[in-house]
């Protein structure tokens, strides 16, 4: 079997062996790649460092900071976005002037010229630093020349920030309008809550103090609970003092019928009676003077009859004086009935008040909070359009985009230089001419009818044919022999 081995020398004899396909190809595209290299716009490319902050809002502690990366990150986007805008591209354009080789022409900048800068104008991160999680990024645009890549920058910058500007007034705006309808929605609201509280207020009438009390603490103390606190109290005394009264009435009732019943009574019901007391006391005294002149003389001795004496004087003297008592604490029964029955209306009364507080106090509660709650939500509503017309202010004034010195164009333009490119052409060329040589290189045969001179791939090429060629007699014979 014939085997082609592809040598080094083999493919470099190929390669010399064929000197004008191989320096045509390499002299056209070094030649092509030198006029590229001169012929080609210069680009020249201006970086303007840019920082971007939130607004100040009602934020006292970190004015101007940024709560959260993503409300930096929608902030930047907004921003590129801007950048891009054909309204900017168009103003600065226009403030810029056309460039030097420009023709002649009215209508500057037309829609291809404010394509071509949108295609060279470029927002991005710090280096090594992620887009939105910065506040720093840089605004870069390319031109034909350095200073008008500085002043393109310049301008795109500052027609950024009247857009950013007009953008941030349209939205304050805009926010105005709808906060001012929901402001006098808002106090519509107020108004209606306030003019039933305050006809529920005007029918409580005197109670209105006392309601409020209720309302804001069901368990504490008012002028009304302390009255019925009292009233109730004095109606306890009351009626301990009259179930007194009628517990003594009954005992002199029944003393004036046998004085002996007013000497078994308690020193409690005798208070109101201190003469009864005496008196009582008095005839206790007597009986045991009496009882002890019993015990050494009799019944007929003077001393005796004088005490037996004593005892009647004492007797018939509180028998006058009981029904005097008797007098007087009927009249006490009826004067305490009388006070009793004047705080019964009074407790009752109190208490029909508090009722009639009580039924309305859920209603009432109701509507302090609803007046409350709408009060508070017309506060926040007015304090977020004091905020919206604050920002319509200072929309115009301040800029949200801060500039960081001043656009750096480099010293050298962007791309590679002209060496680069020839060089590149030349590698290229000769890339090229090696595949024409191999591509459109033949065999050669000598006087033997071998082949040489040819490519080395060429030669692999007849080797495999050969080797396919000597095969095929030896497979027939094999098959013939089988059968």
């Amino acid at each position: 079997m014939a085997q082609a081995n592809i040598q080094l020398g083999d493919v470099l004899r190929t390669i010399t062996g064929h000197p004008r396909r191989l320096i045509v190809p390499v002299v056209l595209f070094t030649l092509g790649a030198l006029v590229y290299a001169l012929v080609r716009p210069t680009a020249w490319e201006a970086a303007q460092a840019l920082v971007v902050r939130d607004e100040a809002g009602d934020r006292l502690s970190r004015p101007g900071k940024f709560a959260h990366l993503d409300e930096m990150k929608t902030s930047q986007e907004t921003v590129l976005e801007l950048a891009k805008n054909r309204s900017v591209l168009s103003r600065a354009l226009a403030e810029v002037g056309p460039p030097e080789d420009h023709r002649i022409s009215t209508n500057w900048p037309t829609e291809k010229d404010v394509e071509a800068l949108q295609r060279n104008v470029k927002v991005t991160p710090p280096k090594g630093a992620e887009f939105g999680k910065t506040e720093v990024f840089y605004l870069k645009v390319q031109a034909e020349s350095q200073p008008r890549a500085v002043a393109l920058a310049l301008a795109i910058c500052r027609q950024l920030q009247a857009q950013l500007g007009e953008l941030r007034e349209a939205k304050a705006r805009s926010t105005i309008e709808e906060l001012t309808q929901t402001v006098r929605l808002a106090q519509e609201d107020l108004t209606s809550a306030t003019r039933a509280l305050g006809e529920m207020e005007q029918h409580v009438g005197t109670d209105l103090a006392e309601l409020r009390i209720l309302n804001e603490s069901p368990s504490g103390d008012s002028h009304l609970r302390r009255i019925a606190t009292d009233l109730e109290r004095e109606l306890r005394t009351l009626y301990a003092a009259q179930s007194e009264n009628e517990e003594f009435l009954k005992l002199l009732n029944a003393a004036q019928v046998d004085p002996g019943k007013l000497l078994a009574s308690t020193s409690v019901l005798l208070k109101s009676q201190p003469a009864l007391g005496r008196l009582k006391d008095g005839l206790v005294d007597a009986q045991l003077r009496t009882g002890q002149l019993l015990g050494t003389m009799s019944e007929d001795h003077p001393l005796v009859q004088s005490g037996r004496a004593a005892e009647q004087a004492i007797r018939q003297q509180l028998h006058d004086e009981l029904s005097v008592a008797i007098k007087g604490v009927e009249l006490d029964l009826r004067v305490n009935a009388d006070r009793i029955r004047g705080l019964e209306e009074q407790n009752i009364s109190v208490q029909d008040r508090l009722g009639r507080l009580a039924a309305v106090r859920a209603e009432y509660a109701n509507l302090v909070t609803e007046t409350k709650n709408r009060g508070e939500s017309l506060k926040a509503v007015e304090h977020e359009l004091s905020e919206a017309r604050a920002s319509q202010a200072v929309a115009r004034t301040a800029s949200l985009i801060s500039r960081i010195d001043s656009p750096d164009a480099g010293t050298r333009p962007v791309g590679p230089v002209w060496g680069v490119i020839v060089l590149v052409g030349f590698g290229g060329g000769l890339l090229i001419a090696v595949t024409i040589v191999f591509l459109t290189v033949g065999p050669e045969t000598d006087s033997s009818g071998q082949a040489r001179g040819s490519s080395p791939f060429t030669q692999s090429h007849m080797a495999e044919r050969a080797t396919g060629l000597n095969l095929k007699p030896s497979l027939d014979h094999i098959a013939g022999s089988r059968l």
